[in-house]
This record gives C-alpha cells, sequence and structure tokens, in this order.
C-alpha cells in the first residue's frame, strides 16, 4: 500500500520530518549512543541511564529510520542510520552477544537476571530493525549483526536436554516475534524453532510463575490476558505469528480465545490496555477506570501488532476493526501534532484541578522520558503504517484499512481516493487488473457503520442486497482498468454506553463518530471545569468541521448542563435523595437509543445550559493544558 494522501500521510509526514530527524539527537542527549561507543572502546566515562535496556530505544530509532527509508531517498536520513548502525556492529562481542548495560555495568555477566536484564528483549529489537533494514536497503550490515546475535542465544538456550546450558524466558518477551521475521527474512528454520521453544516455556515457572512477566500459565492452557499488557501482547503476537507459519491450531485457538476475552472485558473505549499504573498491568474483567487508566502508549502499539497478525492469520474482519479503534485513538494521542512530544500513559479523563506526577505517568505531553520506550515505538509503527492496510490472496485484494493511495496485490491495483475519517465516501478505481478473470474485492464494513451504500457501475447497493459476511463486503467480477466503485460509510456522531459491569462509567456515555471517539477539554468550555458537566442525551448531536482548529478537526456538538454543585463541606457525602433529581414526567425507559442508561431529560433547573464541544480524542493535550474527559454523565 502506498499511502499519497489524507489524514493518515499527514501524519506520516510529520514522523518522517519531525519525529524521525530529531531521533539521534535526542538518542545522544539521553546517553543511548554514548553507550554504544563505550561499549565499543572508542569512547571513555560512564554508563548513562537507568535501566539495562536502554539500548532498544536506539534500535526501535533504526527501524523506524529503516521503513522512512523505505518511501523514497533520505541522504541525510541514510547517513544518520550508517552511522549508527556502524556504532552498534562496533559494540558487538565477538561471539556475538550485545548489551551495553551487561558489558558495562555488570562486568560481562550473562543471563543472570532474565526477569529483569532484559537482554533478549533488546535482541528482539536489534532483530526487527535489522529485517527492516535489509528489507528497505539490501544493506546486510545490520542482519549481520542480528543473525550473529541470534545465532549466539541459539547455542545458550533450550529445552532441558537439548544440550544448551540455559533452559529459560526473557522477563519481557519481544524476542520470539523477532525470531520468526529473521525467520521469514532469512529462510533459516533454526530462528523459528528457537522462538517456538520460548513461546512454548512461558508459563513453567522458570521466572517464578509471575504473571507480570507471563510465566503463571502456559499460553496454550491460559484463559485471559493477564500481567504487564505489553509483555503479554508482544508474546501473543508471537503466538499468531507461529500458528501462521506452522499451521498449529492449538496455539491458534489460545490466540483467539485470549483476543476475545481481552476484547470482551479489559479494553478501553479508545483500544487502550492496562488498567493499572502499578505494573502495567490489565486488571480485572471490567476494572476499566477513566483518570488513573494507564493504556500505555507501547500497550496501543502492541495491540494494533497482534490484532494485525490475528486477521492474517483467520481472515476475520474483528481484529482489524480493533486495529481501527486503537489506531486513531490509543495510539495516536500518543503523540503531538507537532511531532515533538509524546504521552506514555493515555487516560480517559483527567481532573479539573489535576496535579499532575511528572515523568512517564504524565498526562502532560512530554519531550522525552526517562523510560523513552514509547516514542521511538510510535516512530517505527508510523513509519510502517503501509504495512497494515490491505492483504492479498490468490482470489483477490482485502482493503482493511480506508486512507488515500494505492493499494496492489499481484496484477490487481486500486486507487482510493477519500477524506476518511473526516468524511465517509470511499472512490476506488481499479488501475490495473487480470486479464479476462474474476476477482474479488473485499471491503470491511467497520463494526460501528450501520449503514453504508456501494455503487458499482450503474448499480448501487445497501446493506440489504449487499451482505456482509464476518465484517467483509465481497464484490467478484471480472474488473476492467477505469471501473469505479463508491463506498459510502454513514458517520452520524452517536453515543455510546457501556457494560454496566464497568463501574467507573455507569451512568454515562461517551461520544463517537465514525472510527474516532470524542472527547471534552478545558480549553473549548471556559468559565468551568469538566467535573460538573452533565450531557443531555434527548437533545441531537450536530457535527461541525473546524479547518482552524487543531490542524484541521470534525467537532461533535452536544447540549448539556453545567450542575450547580453544593457548597464544599467537611464531608462529600449525602443522602441520595437530597441530590437525586427527579426525572420529569416520569422514568425513561433504560436501553432507549437517545436516553442510554435510563437517563433523566435535563431541563434549566437541574443546572445552566451549556454547549458542549467535543473534539477527537487523538487530538487531546495538543494545546493549554487542562481538564478533560471522555465518558460523560447523563444524569
Amino acid at each position: 500500500m502506498e499511502i499519497t494522501g489524507g489524514f493518515w500521510h499527514a501524519r506520516r509526514e510529520t514522523n518522517a520530518r519531525v519525529s524521525i530527524p530529531q531521533g539521534p539527537a535526542l538518542l545522544e542527549s539521553a546517553g543511548n549512543l554514548h553507550n554504544l561507543r563505550l561499549a565499543a572502546g572508542a569512547a571513555e566515562g560512564e554508563f548513562r541511564g537507568a535501566y539495562p535496556f536502554v539500548d532498544t530505544d536506539v534500535y526501535k530509532w533504526l527501524e523506524a529510520a529503516a521503513w522512512q527509508l523505505g518511501q523514497g531517498a533520505d541522504p541525510s536520513l541514510a547517513a544518520e542510520v550508517g552511522r549508527i548502525v556502524s556504532l552498534v556492529a562496533g559494540a558487538q562481542q565477538d561471539d556475538g552477544y550485545l548489551n551495553t548495560w551487561f558489558q558495562l555495568v555488570k562486568g560481562g555477566e550473562r543471563y543472570q537476571d532474565l526477569r529483569w536484564g532484559h537482554e533478549l528483549y533488546c535482541a528482539g529489537h536489534l532483530i526487527q530493525a535489522a529485517v527492516a533494514h535489509h528489507r528497505t536497503t539490501g544493506s546486510e550490515e545490520l542482519l549481520t549483526v542480528a543473525r550473529k546475535f541470534a545465532d549466539h542465544i541459539d547455542t545458550v538456550f533450550g529445552s532441558p536436554g537439548s544440550g544448551r546450558p540455559v533452559d529459560g524466558i526473557d522477563g519481557h518477551p519481544e524476542v520470539e516475534t523477532a525470531l520468526v521475521e529473521l525467520y521469514r527474512e532469512t529462510g533459516e528454520r533454526r530462528y523459528l524453532d528457537l522462538a517456538g521453544y520460548f513461546v512454548d516455556r512461558h508459563g513453567h515457572g522458570l521466572l517464578g510463575h509471575e504473571a507480570y512477566c507471563q510465566d503463571r500459565v502456559p499460553l496454550r492452557e491460559a484463559t485471559d490476558v493477564e500481567g504487564h499488557a505489553v509483555r503479554q501482547l508482544y508474546l501473543l503476537a508471537a503466538a499468531a505469528d507461529l500458528a501462521t507459519e506452522t499451521g498449529e491450531t492449538e496455539l491458534r485457538s489460545a490466540a483467539e480465545r485470549l483476543w476475545h476475552a481481552m476484547t470482551a472485558a479489559k479494553t478501553h473505549l479508545t483500544g487502550g490496555l492496562g488498567a493499572h499504573h502499578d505494573w502495567e498491568d490489565f486488571g480485572d474483567p471490567y476494572e476499566l477506570p477513566n483518570e488513573r487508566a494507564y493504556c500505555e502508549t507501547c500497550a496501543a502499539i502492541a495491540s494494533v501488532q497482534w490484532s494485525w497478525r490475528m486477521a492474517l492469520l483467520t481472515g476475520s474482519a474483528r481484529y482489524s476493526d480493533l486495529v481501527e479503534r486503537t489506531l486513531y485513538n490509543g495510539f495516536l494521542a500518543g503523540v503531538s501534532l507537532d511531532g515533538e512530544r509524546w504521552l506514555y500513559v493515555n487516560p480517559l479523563q483527567v481532573r479539573d484541578g489535576h496535579t499532575d506526577p511528572g515523568g512517564d505517568q504524565s498526562a502532560r505531553r512530554t519531550r522525552w522520558f526517562r523510560c523513552a520506550c514509547c516514542p521511538p515505538n510510535v516512530m517505527r509503527l508510523l513509519a510502517s503504517l503501509d504495512h497494515y492496510l490491505a492483504s492479498g490472496d490468490a482470489d483477490g485484494l482485502q482493503i482493511h484499512q480506508y486512507t488515500e493511495g494505492t493499494y496492489t496485490h499481484g496484477p490487481f491495483t486500486v486507487r482510493a481516493e477519500t477524506d476518511y475519517p473526516w468524511q465517509g465516501t470511499i472512490a476506488l478505481t481499479v488501475e490495473a487488473a487480470p486479464d479476462d478473470r474474476p476477482w474479488t474485492l473485499s471491503l470491511r464494513i467497520p463494526q460501528w457503520c450501520r449503514e453504508f451504500r456501494v455503487r458499482v457501475g450503474e448499480r448501487t447497493y445497501d446493506r440489504a442486497d449487499a451482505p456482509v459476511e464476518d465484517g467483509w463486503l465481497r464484490l467478484a467480477r471480472v474488473w476492467r482498468p477505469g471501473d469505479r466503485l463508491v463506498l459510502e460509510l454513514a458517520l452520524e456522531p452517536r453515543l455510546t454506553a457501556a457494560d454496566p459491569r464497568v463501574d467507573a462509567v455507569r451512568g454515562c456515555v461517551a461520544i463517537e463518530r465514525g472510527p474516532l471517539v470524542y472527547c471534552l477539554e478545558g480549553a473549548d468550555h471556559p468559565g468551568g471545569g469538566l467535573d460538573d458537566i452533565v450531557l443531555d442525551p434527548t437533545r441531537p448531536l450536530a457535527v461541525r468541521h473546524r479547518p482552524d482548529l487543531l490542524g484541521g478537526v470534525t467537532t461533535v456538538i452536544a447540549a448539556g448542563v453545567r450542575r450547580p454543585l453544593p457548597d464544599p463541606g467537611w464531608w462529600p457525602y449525602r443522602a441520595a435523595a437530597d441530590t437525586a433529581p427527579a426525572a420529569p414526567g416520569g422514568p425513561v425507559a433504560p436501553g432507549s437509543p437517545t436516553t442510554p442508561g435510563g437517563a433523566v431529560e435535563l431541563t434549566a433547573a437541574h443546572g445552566d445550559p451549556v454547549e458542549l464541544t467535543a473534539v477527537p480524542y487523538p487530538v487531546w493535550a495538543n494545546r493549554e493544558d487542562g481538564a478533560m474527559r471522555v465518558w460523560l454523565p447523563v444524569s
């Protein structure tokens, strides 16, 4: 897929012009490159950094830069990549081992702290950078480093009886999916087998039977996602890769089962994952807090990687539905519109009078982090986004995500014109097609879309006469160059209510439009905070495009009131009869589309009327610091 315009093209341009080019200077100032020079014997001084995995920041940046080089020639970027690849190669030891923390701080000690040391996690990111570099440039330099490290690991790790000295796993999965990619790049089966060994050994108590590092229960026996969200998702991405390569049904069934458990009870509306700041943990089923939501940016990225692999493995559109939701919301909020500032955590509410802790836990955008895993992770996903949009098989082309550009599979090429997600019209023109052979063009109809129309030539279909199967509208015919198809997805704004078991948002609704989740920001509601806002669900929602706001966004206008709050006293609790307003005309039927959760109709007696302006969640925190909320009370 070649992205040539529209929403994602603009964000990728910022990534290419701002985010990626600033990487080397940030890595230099944080000490990452200094550590490589120390390990290579090319500099003097002390190790800089607080963690044993700081090398991965370099590797993720290299992967991002490599994918970017695949978009077109950039001599300046290519020179920076070459310089840093040489630093990495110079730091590698003769037997292939490479980790600056252990080489410089731990006196060469190896594999003695697999729970916290992250040696294999670092190796995984190195391998993925090397694969990207080789695929886009053809250079063998970084791939040689990665293969040498992978070969070293293969001589060290193995099951009892294998003759290898260490039976162990890393506390942070990552090397597993990287090894599968290395197998795909080189054809060396032993890399795939090594990935399978690591996946299989999780859950057998090698790290103390802890859920945090995915060691409590074997993956094939697991019934729920648990522990550190990013670690769980990286492991499951590897499981999907292995199931794809080996055809193993038990592993595939486990991945499907765990994906459903995650989406049913542990996924925020934004696609964000992770309820707990402590241990960066999933939390319990339906434990989905707002202001304390962790929703690490890296977890959103891992979710996209896993769901995309599940989409390719199963063919089901539901996985790409979650990819879309996560890309537009939980992921994209992690980087500012100017490409220079980042969010590590992505809460769904920032209260009036919020006191920010700063650092990695901040709800304010930050230039860089002490643990800087998220910024280069965002860079690499944006740079490789064209790989997550479409797929192909022997029968045709499947379009998973809509953007302006050209989709190509074999002899079939389709050009797309669209202003999605602001508008729901996607115009597709066939530019090349097989001669005199039926070819199936499959279009994902998003789960959120209530109505759609599709025009093919002189015919128009809607949901009634264009059956959607497992999320796909499949159009099989002999296509000719010049054939035109127009898909229209209805983008009416909607109110969404949560499962009643989500205590944090009971009695609340959220505003959505198309794939975008919306939020209120204090900047749009001067004269008062957001904690006393109540949305009126009986009033219609209106759409207003604002080219002057936040780079050009479509806002949703809603009606509400600012409820009068009692004067603060020494005790914030009161009898329910003293606080609950009576419902005019009696109770409203629960579940009504216009009154989710049985909300009462609001009148001026309940507070001062106020017009609410909701902006897309992915652009919040790009103006002044202040309050924000996604979920809005309705009574």
